[in-house]
């Protein structure tokens, strides 16, 4: 398999090639690994730092191994990025091994061609943004410092490109979407990738943008996406649907999501849309779906891993709680009561987006409430607020406090209500000092983020700060030489006055062409007019001939496909233009009226090229008949023996073709010596008509159309008339 060769902006040529070891076939729903690696062609060395993703999951490269090693299944797809090469899309088969070799990666090629006394400095772009990213999640201020060493250098475009992309990605982690759109819209601007879009459309929604991600996920579908990729437009499209609760539309997206989820296996996103069409379904009070479909979601999510099967519990214990199945909500949770403790203990505490046991013990204690089980209620309570106390969570401590009073209220045991009121206050009391703690450190982190941003954009900004400077010095010193406002003000009225003598002739230009224009069209008019009475006249000679030797039989049939082709005539005598196609059918019945006729004069042949695709080119109407009715009653006609009439349509390039009308008629010059002068002075009016009806068309349409008429032979005998066609 061969990837083609790619040339870029800054002249690296890469070239890509996959090649295949040893293959197995698998079914489309069995996963299997498949070996990857990149590798630099002139020195070996591997490439360790890019980016692998199938599905939209993201595989790292392994140092024990020396390679990435992917999970798939068959179709799906894989996407490999560098800032320093392009994107490679690969759709997998089986489990073959891949490669990718890189050639000139980094301009290396070139380094090595030169003496080492030329040495290159250090190249350490690649090493600070693989740090930016190590440290997203961590500390974003070290984060933050290794994306201004990425950008101090002057790197290539495609790199500043994936360095805004890596920033971008750092604020939207940490919440910043405003700071974040302004970046993806910058790596967007420097290079185009449909990968950062559907980031950036993801983040407009997240700040609630939603006519803006709504408008960057239909640019997108414009795109050519992957599987997976046109998953996420779909799946985009529909969560702004929801929001905006036009709930038919964000059914629509999900379900075409979900079809292409599920026919390319891509297991986590069916689980995902399953889920949101059950909000859809709930949304709209219709439970039966909704329960059908978070029956689903439930199902696909425990065969994920403990995470989604927490997220997804939760979501469907939620949906029970509001409409009052408090029995099945209370099962649910407690489950995950236990999915939470192993989780707990196989991830050393790193519990997933705040699903933690004390959550979860409150929930239940006050499924309990509501359904009026009061003792039930009680331990699960108070195991959710000795929970959060060891785990630091106010928030969940104090509810469940607050809680645990209302239910010995309820009862009446109020001592103990009374004193957990009291337990409540006070962690009121802490939670608020607690919220203004919060809030100073979020306006501490907002203003050293801002410091952070404005110091990244600056490096960005040096350059043009400093054209703007010399700039502005060399008005402010213009501006100063203006000693007097009359002489500005002479200046502004000459100004005005040329724009206004521009702007007059724009408008007596605009004026006559369209004067031109509406000529040319009332001279097309008056010429279609011409022609028609014309044709008109000499097909009923031919009536007449039939009728003045009592071939009533001939006549009868001749009128018949005489009124077809004038019909067919007249439905286009309104056109500037008509189908080629149309144009042969209006040829091959007029041909086959007139031999008729003269069936003793010639024989004809219409040759077309088949390879021709007629569709595509555009032709006056009757341009070809009177060429056509000349070669057969001026030239044929007059011959002694029977003559041939050859029409023939062939391509000379891919943008033009060449109709050619060949009789081996008595000529040109015969012809004119044996006609009337009433015959001459008709003859010149009709080929004269057809001449200035091509010159305006070729003037209006761009020399759409060429004739050239010529003899056949040196004797001045047959007639050759070639027309060029171009494509409409």
């Amino acid at each position: 398999m061969n990837f083609k060769k790619h040339i870029f902006p800054f002249f690296f040529l890469f070239s890509f090639l996959v090649f295949s070891q040893e293959k197995i076939i698998y079914d489309d729903d069995v996963t299997f690994s498949v070996k990857v690696t990149i590798e630099i062609k002139e020195t070996q060395e591997l490439i360790k730092n890019a980016e692998v993703f199938v599905n939209g999951k993201l595989f790292n490269y392994s140092e024990i191994n020396g390679y990435y090693t992917v999970k798939a299944r068959v179709n799906d797809q894989l996407r490999i990025t560098h800032p320093d090469f392009e994107t490679v899309y690969y759709t997998i088969r089986s489990n073959e091994d891949i490669k990718i070799i890189v050639q000139d990666f980094n301009g290396k090629k070139e380094n090595y061609s030169r003496t080492k006394k030329r040495s290159k400095k250090p190249d350490f772009y690649l090493q600070y943004l693989d740090s930016a990213k190590f440290y997203k999640k961590k500390d974003i201020d070290k984060s933050l410092s290794f994306i201004e060493k990425a950008l101090k250098n002057n790197q290539s475009k495609e790199r500043n490109a994936a360095t805004y992309k890596t920033l971008a990605e750092i604020y939207t982690y940490w919440k910043q979407y405003d700071l974040a759109i302004n970046n993806y819209k910058l790596s967007i601007q420097i290079r185009e990738d449909v990968g950062t879009k559907i980031d950036l459309a993801k983040t407009q929604f997240l700040l609630k943008e939603f006519s803006n991600s709504q408008q960057t996920f239909l640019e997108l579908q414009k795109s050519n996406l992957s599987n997976y990729e046109k998953i996420l437009v779909a799946e985009g499209l529909g969560d702004i649907d929801f929001v905006l609760k036009k709930y038919t539309s964000a059914k629509n997206n999900y379900q075409k999501a979900l079809l292409i989820a599920k026919d390319n296996f891509v297991t986590p996103k069916v689980t995902d849309l399953n889920s949101k069409l059950a909000d859809v379904f709930a949304a709209e009070g219709n439970m039966e779906q909704a329960n059908i479909r978070f029956k689903n979601s439930l199902e696909l999510a425990s065969k994920e891993n403990l995470n989604r099967a927490l997220k997804e519990e939760e979501k469907v214990a939620d949906f029970y709680n509001s409409n009052r199945r408090f029995d099945e909500e209370i099962k649910l949770r407690k489950e995950s009561l236990k999915k939470a403790k192993l989780e707990k203990t196989t991830k050393n505490k790193s519990q997933s987006d705040s699903i933690t046991s004390q959550k979860i013990n409150y929930k239940i204690g006050n499924a309990y409430f509501l359904k009026e089980d009061y003792n039930e209620a009680i331990p699960f309570l108070k195991e959710s607020k000795k929970d959060a106390n060891k785990n630091n969570d106010i928030i969940i401590e104090k509810d469940a406090t607050r809680k645990i009073s209302e239910v010995y209220a309820t009862v009446g045991d109020y001592d103990n209500a009374l004193k957990s009121y009291q337990e409540y206050v006070k962690l009121v009391d802490a939670s608020y000092v607690k919220k203004e703690q919060e809030i100073k450190q979020v306006q501490r982190f907002s203003k050293k983020i801002s410091d952070n941003q404005n110091r990244i954009a600056s490096l960005e900004k040096d350059k043009e700060l400093a054209e703007s400077k010399i700039s502005l010095a060399y008005i402010d010193n213009k501006l100063s030489e203006e000693s007097n406002r009359r002489q500005r003000q002479i200046i502004y009225s000459l100004t005005g006055g040329v724009l206004l003598m521009i702007l007059l002739m724009y408008f007596m230009y605009r004026n006559s062409k369209q004067q031109k224009l509406a000529n040319n069209l009332l001279a097309l008019k008056s010429m279609r007019s011409q022609m028609n009475p014309h044709f008109i006249f000499n097909a009923l000679n031919s009536v007449n001939s039939f009728i003045a030797v009592n071939d009533e039989r001939n006549a009868n049939r001749y009128l018949s496909e005489f009124s077809a082709l004038m019909r067919a005539v007249l439905e286009n005598s309104d056109e500037d233009f008509i189908p080629l196609t149309k144009e042969i059918e209006l040829l091959e019945l007029y041909v086959k009226l007139e031999h008729n006729r003269f069936k003793d004069k010639f024989d004809y042949q219409i040759n077309i090229d088949k390879t021709i695709n007629l569709e595509q080119f555009a032709i006056p109407p009757m341009l070809l008949q009177p060429y056509i009715e000349n070669a057969i009653w001026h030239g044929l006609r007059y011959k002694k023996e029977k003559g041939h009439l050859k029409i023939s349509i062939h391509q000379k390039d891919s943008e033009t073709l060449i109709i050619s009308i060949i009789d081996d008629g008595i000529g040109r010059k015969q012809s004119q010596d044996l006609k009337t002068k009433n015959q001459l002075k008709q003859k010149s009016k009709a080929m004269s008509t057809i001449k200035n009806r091509i010159a305006i068309l070729n003037n209006m349409y761009k020399d759409q159309i060429s004739v050239n008429v010529s003899n056949v032979l040196e004797n001045g005998t047959g007639t050759k008339v070639e027309l060029l066609l171009k494509k409409k």
